[in-house]
């Protein structure tokens, strides 16, 4: 939906989705640099299919990696990129590509608060459920039942990773003629809208 700052305003918000249903096909949304270099040398490695790898043309910063996960852990589709100290956290913020910033923005805020939560970047569906069930659960384990999703594209498949219990910020309609931030902004891609979406949740 970052496109409308040209004009347009039907967004491939589909895309992702029906990438994702094509079988054998691996799909890769980094969320920094270092993410695309793992992404880059996963693609030119991989012998066992195609891989689409989903880029952005908005400016991202790139992740301190000596506060946060390495980025070598991309190759495991999702991985713990924030976390909360010596305890199980009471929400976790999924999020891919460029709403992956957003999403430690809203960590950040929240750590300040006293609230106790993990980050998860899921650059790839198909190299998570590639791992051990004992690393999906170490990433998503079933006893935290709030969780929150934050991707710019159809929620389409989301449910099955935020639960019954969770939520999703995604986009059920196309874009709109607006600069990009504008238009993101509004659609409740921001770090305000993930804390009040969050904090509701950790309130229920």
């Amino acid at each position: 939906i970052g496109l409308g700052e040209d004009g347009p305003t039907h967004q491939p918000i589909e895309q992702l989705a029906s990438l994702r249903a094509i079988p054998n096909l691996t799909v890769i949304r980094p969320a920094d640099a270092n993410e695309v270099t793992e992404a880059w040398r996963f693609a030119i490695d991989h012998r066992g299919g195609p891989v689409a790898l989903v880029l952005t043309r908005q400016k991202l910063p790139v992740f301190d990696r000596t506060k946060y996960a390495a980025a070598n852990n991309l190759v495991k589709g999702a991985y713990v990129l924030a976390d909360t100290e010596g305890k199980l956290p009471d929400l976790i913020i999924l999020a891919t590509g460029s709403e992956v910033h957003l999403a430690l923005g809203a960590y950040e805020q929240l750590k300040k608060e006293g609230a106790a939560l993990r980050v998860v970047s899921m650059p790839s569906w198909e190299l998570f459920e590639q791992q051990s069930k004992e690393y999906q659960e170490a990433v998503l384990p079933k006893q935290v039942t709030k969780r929150l999703s934050v991707e710019a594209g159809s929620p389409f498949g989301w449910h099955k990773y935020v639960g019954a219990q969770g939520e999703i910020i995604g986009i059920n309609r196309f874009g709109a003629s607006a600069l990009g931030d504008v238009v993101l902004k509004k659609y409740g891609f921001s770090v305000e809208n993930i804390l009040a979406r969050a904090r509701a949740l950790l309130t229920k």
